[in-house]
């Protein structure tokens, strides 16, 4: 394929949910393992985008509050059941091995891609075949379903960029316990620690650019006097659709709670373990009280695993970052009442 003839970037990801089923926006949407409905902000809203739409496919090997919403769940392999790489936050490409074949009827996620690109395209998919260790001949026309023939063109259509894989192949991932991109070159060292010798720019010097501090875009007042934070709990991960079904772990956090300074719920009247209302502009949680004095007084915190009426997210802001558009997620304004 011509480079020109890829499509450039596009809406960030907060924008692309606010226009599901708007005359402006998709009218269809296809999920892969994410569970917005639980971790976007102003989540109800996004629920409501969600239902708008004509159709909404969610792939997953879990019925999370995402696929509820769903008019077709396809269920798809974990992550035991299938080959290929990731590459983690450090830049390191590592291999990752399926232990096992997914159960009858259960594909990847790379094959319901394949075949939706076939059905789009008119070219049949290639089936993988996990014991083989050679990549798959795909024929002509066809899009692959081995991921060591889609690793080998990630490799060609990275050369050159900024993340280059052109250097990584399956064999030195597993001889080097991982390689770190950007690795041009199969034959030369990877790159553990960016920009510690220059920086991509044409002279490899960096360059500064002042920075103004921009308040948060939602500041208290009168209605709403408390900050409102988000955040995780030990016990629990993201969205809890997958953690929240272990049972030692609900055993070891069972549910939401929002945690108050001792002197904030003094003056509230509220009492340890006592159900609390947390409202903003947007909308509300209740969950039980928890009285900590490593908190401040004037903010609120609540995790963001549980769906509900604990869903953290019914209350954040949808504000964004006008660079990175990045949802406002860590702070708001909120009042804490009784119900």
């Amino acid at each position: 394929m011509d480079p020109a003839a890829l499509p450039g970037p596009g809406v960030p990801a907060y924008q692309l949910l606010d226009s599901l089923g708007t005359a402006a926006g998709p009218r269809a949407l296809l999920v892969f393992g994410s569970n917005p409905v639980v971790s976007a902000p102003r989540a109800a809203r996004v629920e409501s985008r969600l239902r708008d739409l004509d159709l909404l496919v969610v792939a997953d090997f879990l019925r999370s509050e995402t696929a509820e919403l769903a008019d077709v769940v396809l269920p798809v392999a974990q992550w035991a059941e299938e080959d290929g790489t990731m590459t983690n936050l450090e830049g390191r490409v590592l291999r990752r091995r399926a232990l096992r074949e997914p159960p009858p009827g259960v594909r990847t996620d790379l094959e319901v891609l394949a075949a939706l690109a076939a059905r789009l395209h008119g070219a049949g998919p290639a089936r993988r075949d996990l014991r083989s260790k050679e990549p798959h001949q795909t024929p002509e026309g066809a899009f692959p379903t081995d991921p060591r023939a889609v690793f080998e063109e990630l490799r060609r259509a990275s050369a050159g960029g900024p993340a280059d894989y052109a250097g990584i192949s399956w064999d030195r991932i597993d001889a080097d316990t991982g390689v770190f991109w950007p690795c041009p070159d199969p034959d030369a060292p990877d790159t553990p620690r960016l920009f510690a010798d220059r920086f991509p720019t044409p002279d490899g010097r960096a360059r500064f650019r002042p920075v103004t501090h921009r308040p948060a875009a939602e500041p208290v007042c009168g209605d709403y006097p408390l900050h409102f934070t988000t955040g995780r709990v030990l016990s629990q991960y993201q969205s809890g659709a997958q953690t929240r079904r272990v049972a030692a772990l609900r055993r070891a956090a069972p549910g939401g709670f929002v945690e108050l300074h001792p002197d904030l719920a003094e003056r509230l009247g509220v009492t340890d373990g006592e159900e609390v209302r947390v409202v903003s502009r947007r909308g509300e949680l209740r969950a039980p009280a928890r009285l900590s004095a490593t908190i401040r007084p004037d903010t609120v915190f609540a995790p963001f695993h549980w769906p509900g009426a604990a869903r953290a997210n019914s209350v954040t802001n949808d504000a964004v970052d006008p660079v990175s558009g990045m949802p406002e997620f860590k702070i708001c304004a909120v009042r804490v009442e009784k119900p």
